[in-house]
């Protein structure tokens, strides 16, 4: 498994606009993708304007994909400028 920890820091007033989409892209993840095998979204009523995602994926390339899907572009496209940072790390399963 591949998995991506997503943590958005969103202009203020942003997430009433923002959460909606997201939970669209998460939910269009899991129905459309083969790759993706989870797709978490949360936020922490102490923090207003973070986001948190969760993902798991087959691999590297199935995020690959999922980034040059049209929804994932449209998603990106539409919150672009809600977004004041973002920070995106990956992890690899260990064999056991």
């Amino acid at each position: 498994m591949f998995a991506v920890v997503v943590t958005f820091t969103l202009s203020p007033g942003q997430m009433t606009r923002f959460l909606p989409l997201m939970v669209e892209n998460a939910q269009v993840s899991l129905r459309d993708e083969e790759g993706c095998h989870q797709f978490d979204v949360a936020t922490d009523p102490d923090r207003p304007d973070e986001l948190f995602l969760y993902e798991l994926y087959n691999d590297a390339e199935a995020f690959a994909q999922h980034l040059a899907t049209g929804h994932f572009k449209r998603f990106d496209a539409a919150t672009r400028d809600m977004i004041a940072a973002k920070s995106v790390t990956t992890y690899r399963q260990v064999q056991q």
